[in-house]
Parts: C-alpha cells; structure tokens; sequence
C-alpha cells in the first residue's frame, strides 16, 4: 500500500464542507513529492472509503430522492436550450511557452501546455450511459485533433471516463490515472498507464502532472464503488505555466491546500453545473458560488468554467450555470477578463511571452 503526504478526513467528517462556511487556512506545505517513475506498476488498497469528505447517501437519503428529487430541468428550465453557447472554430496556433485551452464540451479539454497536447477526461460520444444525448455537440472534431501527447483522467464515472472516446487513441498514449484505475487502461492493452496517489506527480517531456485531492467519490458498476481514486490535476511546464483541472468536486477544505502546494495557478478549470437538487449533491459537485469561491482559496489568476452545457445531469435550468458563474465574478470583484467563460468549442490563449497575433490573451 503506497501511503499519501496528506490523507482525507473520514467519511464522516463535516465543518469546512459545510455549505457557506469558509475553507480554514492552508497549513504549511511540505515540498513537491519527488516525480514517480512513468508507467510504474504498483499495489493499491482494495478501497479508498477512508479519502471521501462526506458520507456517502444512505437509504434515508435516497429515499427522499425518490420522492422529490429531480434529474432533468422542467419545461422552463430547458426553454433556453438554443442559447447554450457553441461556437466550434479552429484551434488556435500556439508557441512552446503559451498554455492555451479549447473546450469541447462537459470536463472534456484541449489543453496545450509546454508544447504538450493533453486531453483531460475526454468524452467525445453523443451519448453517456444513463443520460440523455449531448445538448450541445463536441466542440472539437476528433479528426481536428493533433496528435495527443497525454490523457489525464479525474475519476471513474461515466461522464468523465468514457470507453467508446478512449478506444480511438492509441494504445501506446500516455494516460495518468487515479490509484486504482489502471487496471481499467491495461485490459483496454494501453501500455503507457501512470497511476497516482492525491499529492504525488510524475514528469513528460518537461512538463509535470500532479495529482491533488477533490471532494468526490468514485463508481461504475455496483461492486465496485470507490475502489478507484479521484481527484484533480495540476500540470506545470517548464516555463512556469501552470493549469488546475479540478475533474469533478464539491467545495471544501483541499483548494486552499492545492493552492499553497502548487502557487502561482494561472488557469483553474471548475465544474460549476449539475448542482441541483442542493441537499443531494452539494459535496460532490460546486454550484457558480462554490467554484468561485474554490478559484480564489486556489490562488488562482483566471477561472474558466465547465462541467455544464453539455449532457444534462440534474435539474437546474441549462444555462443558469453560466449565469450564476457571470454574476459570483462580478460579486467578487474580479477582472472581467480573468473569466474565460467559454462557449463550447471556444478557445483561449496565454502566452507570457509573445502573443499569436488574433488568438492570445496576455
């Protein structure tokens, strides 16, 4: 069993995952882990029960669910479907030292970071299992895609780890998973498969992928839940970019640890959608406040929202996401400009360098 530098509350743990209680401050930090090696093979827990910061729904909880909850917006809430943002263009030129980002939709990114193409939880499929289809198409055509250095992986859920999308890459791409979820890749026979614990990392070709804590859980069939880790990701380039992917959390305490274990964040990309119903899925999933106020226990410079818009997973009205995200910035008082809210296809450069005339944000 490998031990962590840092492990999660028990499950029963509760305070700073409170709904609007602020996140305690970050105890001092111990130094980067050194990097693990690529494609170590190692012996994980059979379970990481011990890593969730909230219980689990019981059977009271679900019954509840059964009798009030909803899973799909009313009438109302889906009449501003048309509007869902989705404006596919080209993806833009970038140099070795920019970061840039092009969303194609849900958690799925094209994130460019020190002349690495990575993808992050790629879900290119019009449809998930046990949702209905896409709302808004891939932002991204597959065949537009340039060749795919990297794979990073948040956890195991349908919407984040689909198999039909992964079975068009090579087997021989990189993929950096979850503890636990290797095992997964290497039955598919991907043969360069990295498994990390929350606050360890590893390097390629220059740039490094850490794996930090998320307020989550994990499951894809009935004997198997939390059997796999989940968490998000922290890439660095050479150059000093650094990019947050926070996969799929509910607010708490581990933004601000992740903020004084990697500072100087220049993106966060948080989840702000699927939320609603409140009382069952406040400490899996952030709601537009939440993620703000996540973006700023990070430390982090810019935000650009995701995990909304695409597949339809609860019942908020579809575009109220974006709207709560608009307004909590604004409340914040941040830059207007630090809010990459993208439509879905849409891309944004950073280059602290030299900016590709047309398509860089400096």
């Amino acid at each position: 069993m490998t031990q962590t530098h840092e492990s999660g509350p028990p499950a029963t743990a509760t305070g700073a995952d409170a709904p609007g209680t602020p996140a305690p401050p970050a105890p001092p930090s111990p130094p980067l882990a050194e990097p693990r090696p690529l494609g170590e093979r190692r012996v994980w827990p059979r379970a990481f029960h011990d890593r969730l910061t909230a219980p689990l729904p019981g059977l009271r909880a679900m019954a509840r669910f059964a009798r009030e909850g909803a899973v799909r917006p009313g009438r109302d809430g889906l009449a501003d479907l048309s509007r869902l943002p989705y404006e596919p263009g080209p993806l833009p030129r970038v140099s070795t030292g920019a970061l840039a980002v092009t969303w194609a939709g849900h958690a799925s990114w094209v994130v460019r970071v020190g002349g690495l193409t990575v993808l992050t939880d790629p879900v290119w499929s019009h449809r998930i299992l046990g949702t209905p289809a896409r709302i808004t198409p891939v932002g991204v055509p597959w065949e537009a895609l340039p060749r795919v250095d990297a794979v990073v992986i948040s956890h195991n859920h349908y919407d984040h780890l689909d198999a039909p999308t992964l079975r068009r890459l090579p087997r021989h791409t990189p993929v950096f998973v979850p503890a636990g979820l290797g095992r997964w890749f290497r039955r598919r026979r991907f043969t360069h498969v990295t498994e990390l614990d929350w606050w360890e990392g590893t390097e390629l070709s220059g740039v490094r992928f850490d794996f930090v804590p998320a307020h989550h859980w994990s499951k894809r069939s009935l004997t198997d839940t939390c059997q796999s880790l989940w968490g998000g990701w922290v890439l660095t380039a050479a150059g000093g970019q650094r990019l947050y992917f926070a996969g799929d959390t509910g607010y708490g305490h581990w933004f601000s640890r992740i903020g004084a274990r990697y500072p100087g964040i220049d993106l966060a990309l948080m989840p702000v959608g699927a939320y609603d119903p409140r009382w069952w899925l406040r400490d899996v999933h952030c709601d537009p406040e939440e993620a703000v106020r996540a973006t700023l226990d990070l430390g982090a410079r810019r935000m650009a929202p995701m995990h909304w818009g695409t597949f339809v997973l609860s019942a908020e009205p579809v575009l109220e996401p974006l709207t709560r995200t608009r307004a909590a910035w604004r409340r914040a008082g941040l830059d207007r400009e630090d809010l990459w809210d993208l439509p879905v296809g849409g891309s944004r450069v950073l280059d602290r360098r030299a900016a590709v005339p047309g398509t860089a944000d400096g």
